[in-house]
């Protein structure tokens, strides 16, 4: 158990917050309640909202489970909802919105995935019970029926979540063989809660990991993400290497723990990446400004995937020595390809991608050597990820040697001065030539085509290595380099 898990809860208190929670969000389940109730169907707060209630973490998203058809729910959501829509209709659900609740109302279910199909084939129950038996966990298989908050525990999860346990309803094996995703959904919840996982549910994910290649790609992208950005992403990134699961979904990571990194240090460099991870989570707050706080899903996943290219340049030099060279390189590469194939926008990739590519390009000023020129590069090249990219460079330092790691720290301290000193004088954010397209055809009495983009690449370089010019002195020294060029 890590330092940031809470102690076990008591039951008393699991029952004091639930009572709290109702209280809070009463006046509009009961009311809901009250209006299925008199259509004749019985209406059931369920799931997430059950289980956050009683751990203490109030929220305005509401999952219900009902006894009415689809239609029969927009039905009685008509009059009484700002807002309706039926986005998942197919699957049971109408969703809604009340004042500042957003409700999710889903007809009793059994679903159940064809062994071939990435598709579950959805049929309506009759019953809560039903409805519950079939639920992930069993701190997710609790119910308060409305109006008359009744609730209803029938497979022991008042007591898995007072002890922080994840269990299934049923046999594991059945849960997983329903939908596979589940297991993943195991190792999130157990990042996200900060709950262990019951040794029979740790052993059928192990014995089941291949079933998770008939979940779609979509599917497991935004179970990863939602492990990443949880408060204790290694606690579940751990269970996925060690059931096999992230083989098959997210392959890279476990590879690294064949390597040891090229400092020799007594820890693998799959620990390495861990313990990276942590130290960017760490440093997150720096983002505030631009991500509005929170957690920050491409700092994470860069640093989770930084040194994934190491596995492919690993060589043993004379001496002993493993080197890792141009493992950036490649390692961008192994991301793009990963992040293509769970299906990430190209956005997402294109900035995880470079970061990995750039996250050891601060090493060669580690003694403070660099010209600003190679700062002006290092700005530019880094472009719109820069403070991503100052975040993954600072928690990439693990060294156990204190002297070490205050060298490092106070030569980014440096680099980050300097960056700010220039960015002052020279917006270095928007670093352009100091003459544009336009210009440099009249400079040069050239017309348009591709001579004027090796002159603008020629005039960026110079601005790059000497900094800001007068319009005059860059036409100046264009008509030189023009003139040898012609020459």
């Amino acid at each position: 158990m890590s330092d940031a898990t809470p102690p076990p809860l008591t039951v008393v208190e699991v029952q004091r917050r639930v009572i709290a929670e109702l209280d809070r969000i009463g006046p509009v389940i009961d009311e809901l309640g009250e209006r299925f109730a008199a259509a004749g169907h019985e209406l059931a707060l369920v799931g997430g909202p059950v289980r956050d209630a009683m751990l203490g973490r109030l929220q305005n998203d509401l999952d219900l489970t009902t006894s009415a058809r689809p239609d029969d729910t927009e039905r009685l959501l008509k009059g009484w909802a700002d807002a309706i829509w039926d986005m998942g209709r197919d699957f049971g659900t109408i969703g809604c919105r009340k004042g500042p609740w957003t409700i999710e109302i889903t007809t009793y279910r059994s679903e159940e995935y064809d062994p071939h199909s990435r598709k579950p084939e959805v049929s309506y129950g009759d019953s809560l019970a039903g409805d519950l038996g079939r639920r992930d966990f069993t701190v997710n298989a609790m119910a308060v029926r409305v109006p008359g908050r009744q609730f209803e525990d029938l497979h022991g999860g008042v007591v898995d979540l007072a002890t922080r346990t994840l269990r299934t309803p049923g046999r594991p094996e059945d849960s997983f063989s329903d939908d596979p995703l589940r297991m993943m959904r195991a190792a999130r919840f157990a990042a996200q809660l900060g709950f262990d996982v019951a040794p029979e549910v740790v052993a059928a994910m192990t014995e089941m990991a291949g079933r998770i290649e008939i979940i779609s790609a979509e599917r497991v992208r935004d179970e990863l993400v939602k492990l990443v950005c949880a408060p204790e992403p290694r606690r579940g990134l751990t269970l996925l290497v060690e059931t096999g699961l992230a083989a098959y979904v997210l392959p890279e990571l476990p590879a690294l723990a064949l390597e040891l990194d090229e400092h020799h240090r007594h820890k693998d460099v799959y620990e390495h990446t861990l313990t990276v991870l942590e130290q960017s989570i760490n440093l997150e707050s720096r983002l505030a400004p631009i991500t509005g706080g929170g957690p920050d899903f491409v700092s994470r996943f860069a640093a989770l995937m930084h040194d994934v290219g190491k596995p492919r340049t690993r060589r043993f030099e004379n001496g002993g020595v493993v080197t890792f060279h141009h493992h950036d390189v490649v390692g961008a590469k192994i991301t793009r390809k990963r992040m293509r194939a769970l299906r990430f926008s190209n956005a997402e990739t294109d900035a995880v991608t470079k970061l990995v590519e750039l996250h050891l390009r601060f090493h060669g000023y580690s003694g403070g050597e660099w010209t600003d020129s190679a700062v002006r590069r290092y700005v530019r090249d880094a472009g719109d990820q820069l403070e991503r990219l100052h975040i993954l460079t600072r928690a990439d330092c693990t060294t156990r040697n204190q002297r070490k790691a205050d060298r490092l720290r106070r030569a980014y301290d440096s680099l980050e001065e300097r960056i700010e000193r220039l960015s002052a004088e020279e917006e270095l954010a928007s670093i352009r030539p100091d003459l544009d397209g336009n210009q440099i055809q009249q400079v040069l009495g050239i017309p348009p085509g591709r001579d004027v983009g090796v002159a603008y690449k020629w005039l960026l370089e110079l601005r790059m290595d000497e900094g800001p010019m007068s319009p005059e002195e860059a036409a100046a020294r264009l008509r030189e380099w023009w003139a040898t060029r012609q020459g």
